[in-house]
């Protein structure tokens, strides 16, 4: 009898035992698949961010077709093709997220991005109107100022940068395209004043300062302005006031920019010089 009892103790040891095996096994890969997600997430950030654009796309599109359900994947691709200087191909993907259960607003004002960028005005206006009004994010004001400038409607164009600009703690870019829109209307004064602007808020800015010389030389104001700058940002931009001088018949002037612009390089400035000839042969 106490034979018996202890095999049955044995066997009730042994079966508590499987059990505890089979749970901490269930728990072990509960653990390694949490590891595994968060893994995941991180490499799918850095693709993102600092990864070669083209081997992000790749692994993205390879992701995303072993895991067809999974729309951050899609996602993924589609900001991937962005970086990679391929917005054609995302607007597919941007297309067919907007389609599913899991599309946004975000989603369709990334789609009109891309449209933009593949300079399909027509198809951005109508993604970006097909978004409620009571959506409002910096980047779909930025671009329904960019559709509006397309149009030429400039009072939207500057009432959609004046709001986008207050949705950003970095409305250096806004303000930048923003001075370009006034550039191109012939308001060069308002131009010269938001590129100064753009400055403010990120001095290293290069764009906002050739087009604040181009704004200024439109008013024959053909002095540096007083801004931050490298030496060869300042040959780089006297070649550009001297570009502009000769544009608008002031030769002599344009000439002596250029030669200002050669002298001031500490490298040898080719295109100042080519110019510089060309203008006294």
């Amino acid at each position: 009898m106490r034979h018996t009892v202890l095999i049955a103790l044995c066997l009730s040891g042994a079966v508590a035992l499987t059990g505890c095996q089979g749970s901490s096994d269930a728990a072990a890969k509960r653990a390694l698949k949490s590891v595994n997600v968060v893994d995941e997430s991180n490499l799918n950030d850095i693709m993102l961010t600092v990864g070669d654009p083209n081997e992000a796309a790749a692994y993205f599109q390879k992701a995303s077709t072993e895991n067809p359900d999974r729309i951050d994947l899609k996602r993924g691709l589609a900001k991937s093709l962005i970086r990679a200087n391929k917005p054609q191909e995302s607007i597919g993907v941007w297309a067919a997220i907007i389609a599913s259960p899991e599309g946004t607003n975000d989603d369709r004002v990334a789609l009109a991005d891309a449209q933009i960028r593949t300079n399909d005005w027509k198809s951005a206006e109508a993604t970006l109107n097909a978004i409620p009004p009571t959506f409002e994010t910096f980047e779909r004001y930025r671009l329904e100022a960019m559709v509006a400038d397309s149009k030429k409607d400039w009072k939207k164009a500057d009432s959609f940068y004046d709001v986008a600009s207050g949705l950003t703690t970095k409305p250096s870019g806004v303000y930048n395209n923003w001075g370009f829109s006034k550039l191109t209307r012939g308001d060069n004064a308002g131009a010269e004043k938001l590129f100064l602007q753009a400055l403010t808020y990120d001095p290293s800015l290069f764009t906002a300062k050739n087009n604040l010389v181009l704004a200024r030389a439109a008013q024959r104001k053909y002095d540096l302005p007083v801004i931050d700058m490298t030496q060869q940002e300042r040959a780089q931009l006297l070649y550009t006031l001297g570009l502009a001088a000769v544009k608008q018949r002031d030769v002599e002037v344009g000439k002596q920019l250029l030669q200002e612009a050669v002298d001031t390089s500490p490298t040898y400035f080719e295109a100042a010089e080519r110019s510089l000839k060309a203008l006294e042969g």
